[in-house]
């Protein structure tokens, strides 16, 4: 018992300095302890010699000598610190201190919820010692009192007012909630605590329900793979007595059938993953719920209940087709009967389409694209450009199929489809549904031959405003350095020679976009393969100095 005063006593021989037990301590006239180095430190870096604590001043710095009577004392304390039970160890990080310890806190064995302030092992024993005392209700430490208590009035939150949901004191019952049903937080908790365990049986229900989709969507993925397999044996059989004539038609369809496998297998992957981290989210949800369900904290519980029972709406937000049937009957067709067609073949794409009455895609074949120029000036399609549309900085010429950028600008009429800030222009024709070719010469460096749907923004200074960087437009841009094609702001560099003559073949129906230099051969600088939903427009945008000019071509020209 007198080791636990004497270690009450510890917060006595603190040093007002360093705050810290005392070290070699002196005692100066006015009555205050320091430490001998702390001491002299401070007078050092002082112009007056005063007492650190009480500021008095002395004229005459004083001799300074070891109180080594409080020396002993100090030491003594030290050992019994030492050999002092773990409850009276220093408080630390995640502990909660004692309120009472001054200096150095020691961390509290318990809090009081009368008093509502924490206490350590010695600062505790007036609460077992003075009977006015032992009536308060004693609680582990918690660092959280402050939230025990009514902001407006200071007492203790006892009641649950269940008219506005709210934890409320005994004056708040008296006041402003007079006329409200109130109830005990004890029976209060009950009725939560069947509203959690409803929520817990949800949580359950949705995870049952989630991992019922991992597990389909595993079976679809082996689905898809027996399928894959199931084609290239197909494919196989069929190429073996035409092997000769066959060999690159083979390699480039089963190329292709592998990066469409890989597309759906990323499309599958991400969405497994995103069954994951539901899984795991509710998985979580349910042990701090199930943690809530075991608190002894009836205040803690009702105020912590309400947003953790609250669950994202989130349980059919996952919609996705996946190709599993990778068959092509119509090639495999094609292979058995037309083997003099085994060129044109090679140069076909397999692409995913969904006919109607099937519920995952299929592969089918695309039309295959021209080879030559004459065979592109087939499809030759001419265009206008659109002065409603034309950037105040570009000027039209020759018929509206020249436009060049220019430092002055020009008076056009004000018009809701007009590009604002950026050196923009569309064509007046929207394609759709067919396969269109067109051919531009430009000059200057800077650039950019695209096209847009109509719903592509046309004012402020964003760069959703420009060709490509955005999800409503495809570009490639042009300089005497490189090619660059851009889509949805992804950005891809084309090294290939520089030609100011660009060819764009547009396969609307197949979702296919192409991109050529044209000069005594066609040579293709980058093919964007999509799903076109809406009509496109061509269109072009320019860095200074720059001009372009749409060529006026007929299926003769070459």
């Amino acid at each position: 018992m007198a080791e636990a005063q004497l270690c009450g006593l510890q917060d006595e021989f603190i040093c007002s300095v360093c705050q810290d037990t005392l070290t070699d301590p002196v005692t100066i006239t006015c009555g205050h302890n320091f430490c001998l180095k702390c001491l002299m430190d401070y007078w050092d870096q002082s112009q007056v010699c005063s007492c650190p604590h009480c500021r008095h001043v002395f004229i005459l710095r004083p001799e300074l000598k070891r109180n080594n009577l409080l020396n002993e004392v100090i030491k003594k304390l030290k050992k019994t610190t030492l050999s002092s039970p773990p409850s009276q160890n220093y408080a630390g990080p995640g502990d909660v201190e004692c309120d009472f310890c001054t200096g150095k806190k020691f961390r509290a064995v318990k809090s009081c919820l009368t008093c509502m302030a924490s206490y350590c092992q010695t600062h505790l024993q007036p609460h077992y010692e003075i009977v006015a005392w032992k009536g308060h209700k004693l609680v582990d430490p918690d660092i959280n009192l402050k939230e025990k208590l009514c902001e407006k009035h200071q007492k203790s939150l006892e009641m649950f007012c269940k008219t506005d949901e709210t934890c409320i004191c005994m004056m708040c019952g008296m006041t402003e909630h007079n006329s409200h049903e109130k109830v005990e937080l004890e029976t209060e908790r009950e009725v939560k605590q069947k509203q959690l365990e409803a929520t817990l049986s949800e949580i359950r229900r949705r995870l049952e329900k989630k991992e019922k989709k991992m597990k389909e969507t595993r079976r679809t993925i082996e689905q898809m793979k027996i399928s894959v397999e199931r084609v290239m044996e197909e494919y196989d059989e069929s190429f073996t007595d035409l092997i000769q004539c066959i060999e690159e038609a083979h390699k480039k369809l089963t190329d292709r059938i592998r990066e469409q496998e890989k597309r759906e297998m990323e499309k599958a992957e991400g969405v497994m993953e995103q069954l994951e981290k539901e899984i795991e989210a509710l998985k979580r949800r349910e042990t701090e719920l199930k943690e809530l369900s075991e608190s002894k904290d009836h205040l803690h519980f009702l105020q912590t209940l309400s947003p953790c029972c609250v669950l994202p709406d989130v349980e059919d937000s996952l919609s996705f087709t996946l190709t599993t049937d990778f068959s092509s009957e119509d090639l495999l067709k094609e292979l058995s009967g037309l083997k003099k067609h085994l060129e044109k073949i090679s140069q076909w794409d397999i692409l995913p389409l969904t006919p109607s009455g099937r519920e995952a895609p299929i592969f089918t074949l695309q039309h295959p694209e021209p080879q030559t120029r004459e065979e592109f000036l087939q499809y030759f399609c001419p265009l206008t450009l659109d002065i409603n549309t034309t950037n105040r900085r570009l000027h039209l010429s020759e018929e509206n199929k020249r436009v060049t950028r220019e430092r002055t600008k020009t008076e056009y009429p004000d018009h809701p489809d007009r590009f604002g800030y950026w050196a923009q222009v569309l064509c007046r024709e929207a394609l759709t549904g067919t396969r269109c070719y067109w051919e531009v010469e430009g000059s200057g460096g800077g650039v950019v031959v695209g096209v847009a749907y109509k719903g592509l923004s046309r004012k402020g200074r964003g760069r959703e405003c420009l060709f490509g960087y955005n999800d409503k437009s495809w570009s490639l841009q042009c300089s005497q350095s490189q090619y660059s094609v851009r889509h949805n702001n992804k950005w891809t560099v084309i090294s290939a020679p520089y030609s100011p003559r660009i060819g764009v073949y547009l396969d609307w129906p197949a979702g296919s976009l192409s991109f050529y230099s044209v000069s005594h051969t066609m040579t293709l600088l980058h093919r964007f393969n999509t799903s076109f939903t809406e009509p496109l427009y061509p269109g072009f945008g320019f860095g200074l100095h720059c001009s372009v000019t749409i060529s006026n071509l007929t299926p003769c020209d070459h």
